[in-house]
């Protein structure tokens, strides 16, 4: 059963301009993780990424997502019914290529992969969203002429104590620490942490103790662990690891791209989903936070999956497969971490999976 005010489902993006249906609602059952798709809208194009907020309505909430176009974009959609619906103008995000965004202290933060920038637009009472109040450009570039020419701000996402927001640059292998005025919207940086050259960066995941955190990076296949500071917002490197094992990280002609890190509600595991080697890697956490060992990979269940989601239960995994076309789902073993797959829904060109 699908409850009121989008309790009970989920949200997938999926991108339009490769046979992608937009933004799709499923309901989703609590016994099994089953999605069943309730309906689709096409009205943001390429929706790479999407994020939930306060929306209208006592007790509403509204779905947020980017449009990873050329001149990007950004919406606020209506979630009561069974399709989302627009609230309120899409607004420019005046940067290219957005592919990530957040909520931060009522705004909407977006990162501009294709400028190299970070955007925050406020939201309005109604969930909509106002017009952009501050774009914060990235400056630099790493050593892959090809993929590192300047800087591509690939995510951007709050601290656990709300007082910073934190930005993935894969083109200058670094992350950006950055305060938001709630009041203005206007962004201030406030420090920028390099990491080891030509490792490129993409997403960051908070421990849930909010004293670390982990950084995959794209252009190697390896996930960097850090100390956070949240009363000093600084972040400092301990420890880079391999998301695979020795013979799948160093064998064979396979060009591996991860794509996203998850760590678990109680902070014993962490997973990362791999393109190219079709897998979902599980490492275990050290009681500090701080080390992390590669248990075993998994098959995700189809082809390139660009996204890795955990329920809000933290019992089950959803890997979205942009090239195969399907969101799969995994039981995850408490004891182990490791993921076994359970079911898997057709939904052509999927980038991200979130829950209400």
């Amino acid at each position: 059963m699908v409850s009121d005010n989008g309790a009970g489902r989920a949200f997938i993006g999926s991108f339009t301009s490769a046979g992608g249906q937009g933004i799709t609602a499923a309901a989703v059952d609590q016994e099994t993780g089953a999605l069943t798709v309730l309906g689709s809208t096409d009205t943001v194009p390429d929706p790479s990424y999407l994020a939930l907020g306060h929306g209208p309505g006592p007790g509403g909430r509204a779905l947020y997502a980017v449009s990873e176009t050329e001149r990007g974009t950004a919406a606020a959609l209506d979630i009561t019914g069974d399709v989302p619906q627009p609230i309120g103008e899409i607004r420019p995000v005046e940067g290219n290529g957005p592919t990530h965004l957040a909520l931060a202290g009522g705004h909407v933060l977006t990162a501009n992969y294709g400028s190299g920038s970070v955007t925050a637009l406020p939201v309005q009472k109604d969930g909509s969203l106002g017009v952009v109040t501050a774009v914060l450009r990235h400056e630099g570039s790493g050593p892959d002429a090809d993929r590192q020419q300047g800087p591509h701000a690939h995510q951007v996402l709050p601290d656990p104590s709300g007082n910073w927001v934190l930005s993935v640059d894969l083109g200058t292998d670094s992350v950006r620490i950055c305060a938001l005025d709630t009041t203005t919207g206007a962004l201030r940086l406030h420090g920028e942490t390099a990491l080891r050259p030509g490792t490129g960066p993409r997403h960051l995941a908070f421990h849930p103790a909010g004293s670390h955190v982990y950084i995959l990076n794209e252009l190697e296949p390896t996930v960097t662990a850090c100390r956070w500071d949240a009363a000093t917002g600084v972040l400092e490197p301990v420890a880079e690891t391999s998301v695979l094992p020795e013979e799948s990280a160093h064998g064979g002609d396979t060009v591996i791209y991860p794509s996203e890190v998850v760590v678990s509600h109680d902070g014993r595991f962490l997973w990362t989903a791999n393109r190219g080697h079709d897998s979902i890697s599980v490492l275990a956490l050290d009681a500090a936070g701080e080390t992390a060992t590669v248990v075993t990979t998994v098959d995700c269940g189809g082809h390139w999956p660009r996204d890795l989601a955990l329920d809000p239960t933290g019992r089950r995994l959803y890997a979205a497969n942009e090239r195969s076309g399907n969101v799969s789902w995994f039981a995850v073993d408490p004891a182990t971490g490791i993921p076994r797959r359970t079911g898997s829904l057709e939904v052509p060109a999927a980038s991200c999976v979130i829950f209400a």
